[in-house]
């Protein structure tokens, strides 16, 4: 793009597009990805009752995106962990951060400072992913967008997307955290460069490789990064999200229309029932309480009728 040559951004591309994640930028995810473990409920508990546990879900914190992608592809799921210098230093970042005196290693990095680095870190390897599993959907199947943007944003956002089997893992079933059906932010980011890194792949979208890749990696830390410094956890994407659900998903049918009207009629029906039962209760209060004076007053009656009598009786 002329626009990157004028700005002076194409060396930065380039270099950017040869930058090698081993070790530093891997180290970095691995710290993350634990340490999110770590604050997870109940996740220290599990530390101490069973270390082998804990060390398994960090792994999948860690490796989930390969192992999803890979399953997905029809290759042996443990294929990720046969790595063995990626799974001994996620296995040393996974003992300092649990285990470690006096916790100095989580209290470090959990520094904000620092915590901000190793994240924009985290945030460079996940457009490696993306760009990876796109990459190596496409050696298979050229001709399939949907197959490409399945492996990009399983390779990239895999750890989430079996979160549910990782909770298995610490004793924890809570279905309602399907990231299918309320997805969160990182998962959000890595369908939406999913679907850019597959036009881009295709050849839709007119854009050189190392140039998108600086676009989205500048866009990720930036935003992750604000969104860590402000402590907010809005979706940048929210007020477009509103706009496409109001729009195509939210449109009113007959059967909504009739479940409308069905609704409106039971509680129109509800509260008529309600003001009948609370007039009858009150008519009868107060048909008890006018037969409860009638009854008084003919008792005094009798009561005077009475004592005139025996008056009567005395003066004879």
């Amino acid at each position: 793009m002329d626009l990157f040559g004028l700005l002076h951004l194409d060396e930065l591309s380039h270099g950017l597009a040869n930058l090698s994640m081993f070790p530093y930028f891997d180290m970095a995810h691995y710290m993350v990805s634990v340490m999110a473990l770590r604050e997870q409920p109940g996740a220290l508990e599990v530390s101490r009752a069973s270390p082998l546990a804990c060390w398994f879900s960090s792994m999948l914190f860690c490796f989930g995106g390969a192992v999803l992608s890979g399953m997905m592809l029809a290759e042996p799921p443990v294929a990720p962990l046969s790595n063995s210098t990626s799974i001994l230093l996620a296995s040393v970042i996974w003992y300092l951060v649990f285990y470690c005196p006096m916790d100095l290693v989580y209290c470090c990095a959990a520094l904000l400072p620092l915590r901000l680095v190793l994240s924009g870190m985290k945030e460079v390897t996940r457009t490696w992913k993306v760009l990876g599993g796109v990459t190596q959907a496409y050696s298979r199947y050229k001709d399939s967008l949907l197959v490409m943007i399945a492996i990009g944003w399983a390779k990239g956002a895999g750890g989430g997307l079996i979160s549910n089997f990782e909770q298995l893992v610490r004793g924890v079933w809570k279905p309602e955290t399907n990231e299918l059906l309320k997805m969160s932010y990182p998962t959000k980011i890595t369908l939406i460069g999913a679907v850019l890194f597959t036009l881009q792949q295709t050849q839709y979208l007119p854009l050189q490789k190392q140039h998108l890749m600086l676009i989205y990696t500048i866009f990720t830390v930036v935003n992750k990064s604000r969104m860590m410094l402000t402590g907010s956890s809005t979706s940048p994407f929210a007020a477009i999200e509103s706009a496409i659900y109001k729009t195509f998903f939210a449109g009113s049918s007959p059967y909504a229309a009739l479940t409308a009207d069905v609704k409106k009629a039971n509680i129109d029906n509800g509260a008529a029932n309600r003001t009948t039962s609370t007039t009858t209760t009150k008519e009868s209060s107060e048909n008890e309480a006018a037969g409860k004076g009638k009854s008084g007053s003919l008792k005094a009656k009798d009561e005077s009728e009475n004592a005139e009598t025996t008056s009567c009786k005395k003066t004879d």
